[in-house]
């Protein structure tokens, strides 16, 4: 597929943030180093450290988890900054020369380069000014020449501030997720399921509510609310979608503009746009975008939503599978690994389990986002880094769990069809049929003393009511059953005639 920007882009397969050891000090000492200045004064930085004085100041003073943000955040910022150039050159704020310089280093981090220099922690100032100046840095470092010096400040953060660049990134790098990974996977899921849900039509079970033996269902049908709690996810996450492409940037440090020419934000989101192939359109009203994080936290509460659907299949699957002698053994998923170290032969629905994991992860990053959300001061989030990671880590884990989901459980999980079979024909809530030609009393006295005696239900009908055998059995067939309708009922005055022959 032909690259839009024209730059190589690196394929998103690790999840969440990256580690790396907390620093509680300086440079070592010793150590390479050099003298880098910022408005509070000098400070050493290592020698080959590609930022300046205010990263290294907040590696020092945040020295809280070793957790820094995730490879998608790091990205939209260097798409940000460079569309920031592209548009300040547009406006003759920038010199052509120096514009390219800094597009094309931004546009290196965009695509996955010198993502190791962006050691700053997730748990820092809240507005993420420490990993905006870290970008700033990076950028102007790379962008510079012995003849050249690009300034952090002055140059590539020219008409913006990190409190309009930080909640644009958190947007684009979630809109870029949505697109490039969380949609196709959730469709590569929803694909699989249909098609086993298709192969599995006309194999009939028995439903269950409250873990109780209820009426028949066939597995396709089970299968196909599976289905249907994806496409409602994928249709919640399009709804949001709409709010999620108005971009704040522009806004600078509260909304109002100052320092930004009133052209700049839309050829900056103009850029956007192109360069991501999305629809990012200038915010309606900027000051909501800084001051808060209402977009985000609404994702997070549909990815909360999706979660939660993933689960309801995760431990669908673990119950079918349940056994195989002992439990349900309805399914038998796929055998991936030893399941014990000390029970020989056992094995685990593991690919579940790890499902049931990243759901649970899930929910727990939706806590931490409305929190986060709640923590928006007159006019201003003070919680954005924590925002992008859990977001953004959230994203990620859903991608991956839909596409394992269905590789390695949903598309190979194999039918015990005589584990369905058995059941399904001494299931005594057959009689259930039954109650428009009979009356539920009877039925529910045929199906006490069918379950009492561990009988079919047809035998036990056919001694109560005296209807023929061929009658109960086209009345209590389970794959009829399982096309709704009334059974036993073809038109006016069909259940009282039959129902008098009954007694």
């Amino acid at each position: 597929m032909a690259k839009r920007d024209g730059v190589k882009r690196v394929g998103a397969k690790r999840v969440g943030a990256r580690r790396v050891g907390a620093r509680r000090s300086g440079v070592p000492s010793g150590s390479a180093a050099r003298v880098e200045r910022d408005s509070f004064g000098e400070l050493r930085v290592p020698e080959g450290a590609l930022w300046g004085a205010q990263t290294q100041r907040a590696i020092e003073n945040f020295p809280l988890s070793g957790l820094v943000l995730p490879p998608r955040f790091l990205q939209a910022l260097g798409r940000i900054k460079a569309a920031a150039a592209h548009a300040n050159a547009e406006l003759g704020l920038l010199p052509q020369a120096l514009s390219a310089a800094i597009s094309k280093a931004a546009l290196e981090i965009a695509h996955g380069a010198h993502l190791e220099q962006f050691p700053v922690d997730v748990f820092q100032t809240g507005s993420g000014t420490s990993s905006n100046m870290n970008a700033n840095e990076v950028i102007a470092h790379l962008a510079s020449t012995p003849r050249r010096a690009v300034h952090p400040n002055d140059h590539v953060n020219m008409s913006q501030s990190s409190n309009d660049v930080v909640p644009t990134a958190i947007q684009v790098a979630a809109a870029l997720a949505l697109k490039d990974e969380l949609h196709p996977a959730l469709a590569h899921l929803k694909k699989t399921i249909d098609r086993r849900a298709k192969e599995l039509a006309r194999v009939v079970k028995t439903g269950r509510t409250h873990l109780m033996d209820a009426v028949p269902i066939t597995l396709g049908q089970e299968l196909s609310a599976w289905s249907a709690q994806l496409a409602s996810g994928v249709a919640r996450l399009r709804d949001v979608e709409r709010r999620l492409l108005r971009l704040p940037l522009g806004g600078t440090a509260v909304g109002t503009g100052l320092n930004a020419p009133p052209r700049f934000r839309a050829l900056a989101i103009r850029e956007l746009a192109r360069t991501t192939g999305l629809r990012f359109t200038p915010a309606p009203n900027p000051f909501e975008g800084i001051a808060t994080q209402d977009v985000a936290v609404e994702l997070s509460g549909q990815l909360n939503t999706l979660a939660i659907g993933l689960l309801k299949i995760a431990n669908d699957l673990r119950w079918m599978n349940s056994g195989p002698l002992a439990g349900l053994g309805e399914i038998e998923l796929p055998a991936l690994q030893p399941g014990s170290s000390i029970m020989p032969g056992k094995v685990n629905p593991v690919i579940p389990e790890a499902v049931a994991m990243v759901c649970a992860q899930v929910v727990g990053n939706h806590a931490t986002v409305t929190l986060a959300g709640a923590s928006s001061n007159f006019q201003l989030n003070v919680m954005l880094p924590v925002v992008a990671y859990a977001l953004l880590q959230s994203l990620e884990l859903l991608a991956s769990a839909s596409r394992v989901l269905a590789d390695s459980a949903i598309a190979g999980f194999r039918v015990r069809r005589e584990r369905l079979e058995d059941p399904l024909h001494r299931n005594p809530i057959l009689v259930t049929a039954l109650n428009p030609v009979i009356g539920y009393e009877q039925g529910a006295a045929i199906a006490k003393q069918a379950y009492r005696e561990g009988r079919p239900v047809v035998d036990v009908a056919r001694e109560s009511t005296g209807l023929p055998e061929g009658t109960l059995r086209a009345l209590l067939d389970p794959l009829r059953l399982t096309r709704g309708g009334t059974p036993g009922t073809s038109g006016p005055g069909a259940r009282s005639k039959a129902h008098r022959k009954a007694r």
